[in-house]
């Protein structure tokens, strides 16, 4: 077997491999990417190592229901303002 991946090299590899036609990010316990993760680096605790990249900014993680979304950062999907996006539907606002 080759040299092993760094944790940012296997969680960027996951995000492009994982992701579903049309997405721009994996969620993390759907798309099998925790037990991968686990699998690949004997245990280890996805969670705080995608936080620690996270922070570096290596890689962008938003809490999701059941989990949270990774995304590459120069490819994170901007924030959407819901608020405003209710108010111009309910024509209080432009």
């Amino acid at each position: 077997m080759s040299e092993k991946l760094s944790y940012e090299e296997f969680i960027r590899k996951a995000i492009i491999s994982l992701r579903k036609e049309g997405y721009k990010g994996i969620h993390s316990v759907y798309s099998g990417f925790n037990n991968a993760f686990r699998k690949y680096f004997n245990d280890e605790n996805p969670v705080e190592i995608t936080n620690r990249l996270a922070r570096e900014g290596k890689v962008v993680v938003r809490p999701v229901r059941g989990g949270v979304m990774l995304y590459l950062p120069e490819e994170v999907p901007s924030a959407r303002n819901t608020a405003d996006e209710a108010l111009k539907k309910m024509g209080i606002y432009e």
